[in-house]
């Protein structure tokens, strides 16, 4: 039996380490003993896989790494003027498979940043990396512009948030299910799971 295997597009240094974990995370959830692998993700701004043939040409790369065998996560920050996930993402998740219609491929973008799912999961975040015992969310951690600043403001002095090395330290020990009280990461939850589930099944 082959290993599922998972090519990733993401967008900045911070998502290269995060998102790989945070999909081992989901697939614990499957089954604990599941781990599948996750190839070094692709980096390429949101700003860039918007032009024509970008997304195509990264999806078509991404799916060379992964030799034909595999499924293909996009996932990216929804932070541009007038983006709305629920519009760009189907528009992005078409251009997508018109590229690589042969393989599962699965476009999340978070709204905002993908640090407002760690807003939104705040709580769990207590009293880690610099944050203090009582942290609370926001109201709203998907229409917070600044999730990263926030972080930092709420950090102790001194410390600020750094994505290279917070975000795949938080992405480790926020709670997954808290965080799905954000919309766009309860599709990215739902997502992943259902790509690993749809690569689990056709090893079957």
């Amino acid at each position: 039996m082959t290993d599922v295997r998972i090519a990733a597009i993401v967008e900045g240094h911070g998502e290269c380490e995060a998102v790989p974990i945070l999909v081992q995370r989901i697939a614990a959830t499957i089954d604990p003993g599941f781990r599948p692998k996750v190839l070094p993700p692709l980096r390429i701004p949101a700003s860039r896989l918007l032009k024509q043939g970008e997304i195509e040409r990264s999806v078509t790369l991404a799916a060379r790494k992964l030799q034909g065998q595999g499924g293909i996560l996009i996932i990216v920050d929804c932070d541009w003027d007038g983006c709305c996930p629920a519009h760009e993402g189907p528009v992005l998740l078409q251009r997508a498979i018109a590229a690589r219609s042969d393989l599962p491929i699965y476009v999340v973008l978070a709204k905002k940043e993908f640090e407002a799912w760690f807003l939104a999961a705040a709580e769990s975040l207590r009293g880690k990396r610099g944050l203090p015992l009582d942290l609370q969310p926001p109201g709203d951690p998907e229409n917070i512009r600044g999730a990263k600043e926030w972080l930092s403001e709420k950090m102790q002095r001194g410390r600020c948030y750094a994505a290279t090395e917070d975000q795949p330290a938080f992405a480790e020990l926020f709670d997954l299910n808290a965080a799905r009280r954000a919309d766009s990461f309860d599709k990215c939850y739902r997502d992943v799971q259902k790509m690993l589930e749809q690569l689990r099944q056709k090893q079957n």
